[in-house]
């Protein structure tokens, strides 16, 4: 019985372990400790984050959870007895380098984000078709930011590239669809400069995109029609949206591409519910993000799923290859 009142109470408790990081977003601890080197004490942290000297002994209890959640480490002061250092784990290192997640972390745990599952419970009693989740707690429809999608952009496709770039091989041209501004185009065509990279996305984004990228941007909906490519790639797209949505998206895509016979494919990246670790951290993580997509109508779907939307588009078929953690890459042939 206490074993089963612990499991409750660690459940209850989780989003304790996902404001405190987002504390440590905010104050910028991991920057911080960085900046002493890789390792800190509390007055250090303190000095460098701007937390006030009376709350220091509150800031030893973040930290408490924060190292005990390994999104830190702890260890004793060699110079100084009683007192401890916190240093940076693999996890916090990807807060303070070239390779900052912070940004997509903090989209996910913006305020905006997290309070429209205080109405999960009543947005389940109404009947679909309706407002997505995050429109009933706002009035209106979730718009995604460039920072976040940018920061996720180039700490993926370094590895996409590393990992899986054969996926890349024999391409001519690329499109890719809805690609913001073109991080991901510009990491796939600095690893293959034979590409001819272009990115397709709304006028506005087109408009505000950065100059010199060396990318072509197109402005277009995806909805109407996708400029024709040897490729055309799907970066966390395709979660964004309802099955009929994505099939009419990969029509499009379809109609843009040369025949399966002459090199033509889509490359998807995005999650497979159920593909790769089977650690439960790595299962928890896909279904868990499922449930954030689902605040604005979004899905994460499992391989059966997928290949209801490739195969209804009128792709011939797909091969999945789960090597980004807990996304994949989905190729996809006409």
């Amino acid at each position: 019985m206490l074993d089963a009142q612990l499991d409750l109470w660690h459940n209850t408790f989780a989003f304790i372990k996902s404001m405190a990081f987002k504390c440590a977003l905010e104050l910028r601890i991991a920057d911080a400790i960085h900046h002493h080197g890789g390792t800190s004490t509390l007055t250090q942290i303190a000095s460098q984050a701007k937390i006030h000297p009376s709350k220091i002994p509150c800031l030893c209890r973040l930290m408490r959870v924060l190292t005990v959640t390994g999104i830190f480490s702890i260890d004793k002061n060699p110079t100084e007895e009683g007192v401890h250092v916190y240093g940076l784990t693999p996890a916090s290192r990807l807060l303070a380098g070239p390779q900052n997640l912070a940004p997509t972390l903090n989209l996910i745990l913006h305020n905006t984000f997290v309070s429209p599952f205080l109405g999960l419970g009543t947005w389940l009693e109404h009947k679909l078709p309706d407002v997505s989740l995050f429109e009933m707690a706002h009035g209106k429809d979730v718009q995604l930011f460039n920072a976040a999608m940018i920061a996720d952009s180039r700490f993926l496709m370094d590895i996409a590239i590393k990992e899986c770039g054969y996926v890349f091989q024999g391409i001519s041209s690329l499109i890719d669809v809805a690609g913001g501004h073109g991080a991901a185009a510009q990491a796939i065509a600095k690893a293959f400069p034979h590409i001819d990279c272009s990115v397709l996305d709304l006028e506005h984004v087109i408009a505000s995109a950065p100059a010199d990228t060396g990318i072509k941007y197109i402005a277009g909906d995806m909805f109407e029609s996708v400029p024709p490519a040897n490729a055309v790639f799907l970066k966390w797209v395709m979660h964004d949206w309802g099955d009929s949505d994505c099939v009419t998206i990969l029509k499009n895509c379809k109609k843009a591409l040369p025949p399966g016979d002459a090199g033509g494919k889509v490359i998807i990246v995005d999650a497979v519910v159920g593909a790769g670790s089977s650690t439960l951290k790595h299962r928890e993580t896909q279904v868990l993000y499922d449930l954030f997509i689902m605040v604005a109508n979004g899905t994460e779907r499992d391989e059966q799923e997928w290949r209801k939307i490739i195969i209804e588009a009128g792709f011939t078929d797909y091969k999945i290859i789960p090597v980004l953690g807990v996304r994949s890459i989905i190729e996809v042939y006409p």
